[in-house]
């Protein structure tokens, strides 16, 4: 017979035990809830106002490599038989007529039709660094570099003009509507920025000829429209009326956001529409970069020899070396996906001054981001992307080069890519690709882009119009021998 005294122990036992599992998993509790939090510091956040994308892809396929990409485009066609592929056979032919049967049914752009004469390189090369890669004379500060890149020799394309061609290089397609392959990547895995976009692109200011770039270079295509490329100024201001105008305080424009959401909520109940959720986010990173933007753009906290490593003599002079620096600024602050261009290779004539010029301005500042990117500990996951939309004919144009698709040079860094690596060959004259299984298409590039960011190219689609599309559509290998 259980007494009321006995009654009583039992209770305070359990009320006793209760308290002291209580205090004891909360205890654990709440240390796994602090360590998680120092992990990911995400995990106490509270909703995203800015509803921002997470990626597609809730893990990857395998393992990562790269985290963030920058992506130097050498636009209108840098002669791969000058700066990166070296052609003694093709100097000795200088001046003489082409030989037939490497041209017979090929197609060309402007010299079709006429007499084809061979056009030797009047510029030195040397081999460079531990790994004794070949690179011109034109690129002191690339050469310094050769241990840390991989030269591809064997890039070949499908289009012959500069805009197809640009359009080929970024989205795989010459179709207008495909998204390009920053798209791709933000629409797969967001953006770890929590205040600038996740895809950028700046287009420096030269002074050599401009090749023209069309906006659709970055466009996002058929997927929504918010994971299209933002195009920052390279001088002055990065972005257009980044601050409020005379009279509007920072609390009366969180209020206009505010219920400016609050209005797109409400239609958005009422629609299908994934622009409605775009423009929503959209508002919301505008607020953000009234404070993240001139933090971004303000480098007075660099220190002169990393200004002096880029070759900068003012802040946001428009070069392509201050638009290097910015890079490296955005991918710290988790942009994912920038993208330069630098204009003035398309040298149809005066290419002995004219590529000696381009490479002047792009050489010291392509190296120095590589050093940047390495002594940060950013290299090893920033695949770094340096090369233009098509190469330049071993034959002559006049004082010029044609543009050529059926081989080019191109180099990559970090991120998962083989340092102090040449892959891939051409003909003794620089014509075309050997097929010796080191070949690489486009579509091979992206594929081996995806690889690095851990993502099987055959499985990052979108369905629109009843079909799944992809980056790569129907094609692309990985270039497993150049990856780590």
């Amino acid at each position: 017979m259980i007494t009321p005294s006995d009654l009583q122990f039992l209770q305070d036992q359990q009320r006793s035990w209760s308290r002291r599992t209580f205090l004891g998993k909360s205890a654990q509790a709440i240390g796994t809830l602090a360590l998680g939090s120092l992990m990911n510091p995400r995990l106490l956040a509270g909703p995203d106002p800015a509803q921002r994308w997470r990626g597609i892809l809730p893990s990857p396929h395998f393992y990562p490599r790269a985290k963030r990409v920058v992506h130097l485009c050498m636009a209108g066609g840098p002669s791969h038989v000058d700066l990166f592929d070296p052609k003694p056979e093709l100097n000795r032919l200088d001046g003489q007529p082409f030989p037939e049967s490497f041209t017979a049914g090929q197609q060309l752009a402007q010299l079709q039709g006429t007499e084809l004469l061979a056009r030797g390189s009047p510029v030195g090369f040397r081999r460079c660094g531990l790994s004794g890669q070949w690179i011109s004379d034109l690129l002191p500060h690339i050469q310094t570099i050769a241990d840390d890149i991989c030269i591809v020799r064997s890039m070949h394309t499908e289009q012959i003009n500069h805009d197809p061609a640009h359009a080929f290089m970024n989205a795989g397609s010459i179709i207008k509507g495909r998204p390009s392959m920053g798209s791709w990547l933000m629409y797969g895995l967001g953006s770890e920025a929590e205040n600038l976009p996740g895809y950028v692109v700046l287009v420096s200011k030269e002074s050599t000829s401009a090749q023209p770039i069309s906006a659709r270079q970055w466009s996002a295509g058929f997927l929504p429209s918010r994971f299209q490329g933002i195009q920052f100024q390279s001088k002055g201001d990065p972005v257009h009326y980044v601050g409020n105008p005379d009279g509007v305080c920072q609390s009366t424009q969180r209020q206009v956001i505010d219920e400016v959401a609050r209005l797109n909520g409400l239609h958005a109940d009422d629609s299908l529409d994934p622009e409605i959720a775009t423009r929503v986010s959209q508002y919301e990173l505008a607020f953000k970069m009234q404070t993240s933007v001139p933090e971004l753009a303000d480098i007075s906290e660099e220190t002169p020899e990393t200004l002096d490593l880029y070759g900068i003599k003012e802040a946001g002079e428009g070069t392509f070396a201050s638009n290097c620096l910015l890079a490296r600024r955005l991918l710290e602050r988790g942009s994912r996906f920038v993208q330069l261009y630098h204009r003035g290779w398309d040298h149809h004539n005066a290419i002995d001054s004219r590529i000696a010029a381009a490479s002047q301005s792009a050489d010291q500042a392509s190296a120095a981001l590589v050093k940047d990117l390495k002594q940060r500990g950013l290299l090893e996951d920033t695949l770094v992307i340096w090369g233009g939309e098509f190469g330049r004919t071993p034959m002559g144009q006049g004082t010029g080069r044609d543009h050529h698709i059926n081989a080019f040079s191109i180099w990559m860094a970090g991120g998962g890519i083989r340092p102090g690596v040449s892959w891939g060959s051409t003909d003794e004259l620089g014509y075309r690709y050997l097929e010796d299984g080191q070949q690489v298409h486009v579509h091979d590039l992206h594929a081996t882009m995806l690889a690095c960011f851990g993502i099987d190219h055959t499985k990052l689609t979108h369905r629109y119009q009843g079909r799944d599309f992809r980056l790569t559509d129907v094609h692309g290998h990985v270039v497993h021998g150049i990856m780590t």
